[in-house]
């Protein structure tokens, strides 16, 4: 039981961690945007790898924080049944939606956009925008970020689920527990 807690505490410290560090990215892309839109309005001027940049930026985001998103349960579920639903029901609707639907779909993403993803790190792909950003290499990388963050946050709430049919939830840290409704 304390190898699953610890297993559960530091999988939710990383993606805590990468969550409050990338999601400083939406304030950046904002900016950005709001300078290219006033580069082209007002100045009628605009840089196409600031384009670039900021939607680059909220494709990073939204793929890095999607682990932290799952840890705080701040997906979209319906909640109809799993909101009233005890502890003991939660902790299998967990279970179930892990081994069903999360860890395949972070298996079929990792099979398939691996190849993707080597492909473009070997040409070392740039923007196709002429006068684009080089690195949409290290931008398509973060689909792979994506499967590691999510998968682990699937196999930590798996863990933190039979710890909970367990009896042994009280040895996760509160911010790690099945937060009361």
């Amino acid at each position: 039981m304390r190898a699953l807690a610890i297993f559960v505490t530091a999988v939710g410290r990383l993606n805590t961690w990468v969550g409050q560090l990338f999601s400083w990215l939406a304030f950046a892309s904002l900016v950005l945007c709001f300078v290219v839109v006033v580069q082209r309005y007002v100045f009628a001027t605009t840089h196409l790898w600031m384009q670039d940049l900021y939607v680059w930026l909220n494709g990073a985001m939204f793929m890095a924080v999607a682990g932290y998103t799952l840890l705080i349960d701040g997906h979209v579920r319906v909640d109809i049944l799993y909101r009233p639903a005890s502890l003991r029901a939660k902790a299998i609707c967990d279970i179930v939606g892990v081994l069903v639907f999360l860890l395949p779909f972070c298996t079929v993403v990792a099979i398939w956009g691996l190849p993707y993803v080597e492909q473009s790190w070997s040409l070392r792909e740039a923007s196709e925008n002429p006068g684009g950003m080089p690195g949409l290499f290290i931008l398509k990388g973060f689909i792979m970020v994506f499967v590691v963050l999510v998968g682990l946050q699937g196999l930590a709430m798996l863990a933190r689920s039979l710890l909970v049919l367990g009896g042994g939830e009280n040895e996760l840290p509160v911010q790690f527990r099945y937060r009361p409704e």
